[in-house]
């Protein structure tokens, strides 16, 4: 969601410096690296609106403006998402140690936006389009958040197992941790669910291929995740793995070929 040579540049690029700093390390208690992180996340989230190009004027024979979609914007995108929920999070529950993690990766995930910024989809073969994408992209967000807290919560248990106390790595009760992961799974799962019903319902559009399979593998293996977790028990690290899983498929669905045929074919997805 980010364009070459266009006014989402500067912020962007302000943005990536911003991330740097808030990953300098501080010393406990200092409260600038968030206050620096928070205003490194608000010019993240101008550069992606910026970056849509929905304001941009329209050039005679060119394509109409729209959206950007492609791996890296989504990838950025997803960093947005999985930083705002760090930072409501920090301020009610303390969670710990994490803001230099999620800094450097969201820096990263917006340079790689910037070198692959992906293709201009104005097609809206639907009414429901753009909620559909909003959906997708947002369950990418509550998913990646739960893969976040999954390796919190397997962080936790190791220490556990060697004889530590039962909090994790991050300063969050373990019990409470691993609730926590398990709601940002279910509310990912309902706006998955949301997304995947809305793209069945657009005539002509929907078809079978590697992205819808590999889609509804990663919504059947939520949906066994939350079945295994309500009548079978499953916690820890039985539950952690399903949750992978899951993600892994989605991102594969979505990321995985996008890169594929942008970045080793060099050709425009549909």
């Amino acid at each position: 969601m980010i364009l070459s040579a266009t006014p989402a540049d500067p912020l962007a690029w302000l943005a990536i410096v911003g991330y740097l700093v808030a990953a300098w390390p501080a010393a406990p208690g200092q409260r600038w690296p968030l206050r620096v992180l928070v205003a490194a996340w608000c010019l993240h989230a101008l550069a992606l609106v910026a970056g849509t190009g929905i304001w941009a004027p329209d050039v005679p024979g060119e394509a109409v403006r729209g959206l950007l979609i492609g791996f890296a914007p989504v990838l950025s995108f997803t960093l947005w998402l999985v930083l705002a929920v760090h930072v409501v999070e920090s301020r009610l529950l303390p969670v710990f140690g994490l803001r230099r993690v999620l800094a450097l990766f969201s820096a990263a995930a917006m340079l790689l936006a910037w070198l692959f910024p992906g293709e201009l989809r104005a097609v809206a073969h639907s009414r429901w389009a753009p909620l559909h994408w909003v959906l997708g992209l947002a369950s990418y967000g509550l998913f990646g958040t739960a893969v976040l807290h999954g390796l919190m919560l397997d962080s936790a248990e190791q220490r556990l197992r060697s004889g530590g106390p039962a909090t994790a790595a991050f300063g969050m009760p373990l019990l409470r941790l691993e609730r926590l992961t398990f709601r940002f799974v279910e509310a990912g799962f309902a706006v998955l669910t949301l997304a995947l019903a809305l793209g069945l319902s657009f005539p002509g559009y929907w078809r079978w291929d590697h992205k819808t399979v590999l889609s509804l593998l990663g919504w059947a293996t939520f949906a066994a995740l939350i079945a295994g977790r309500q009548w079978r028990g499953w916690r820890g690290r039985q539950a952690t793995r399903w949750l992978y899983a899951g993600a892994l498929l989605l991102l594969l669905a979505y990321v995985g070929s996008r890169f594929v045929m942008e970045v080793v074919l060099q050709r425009q997805l549909t």
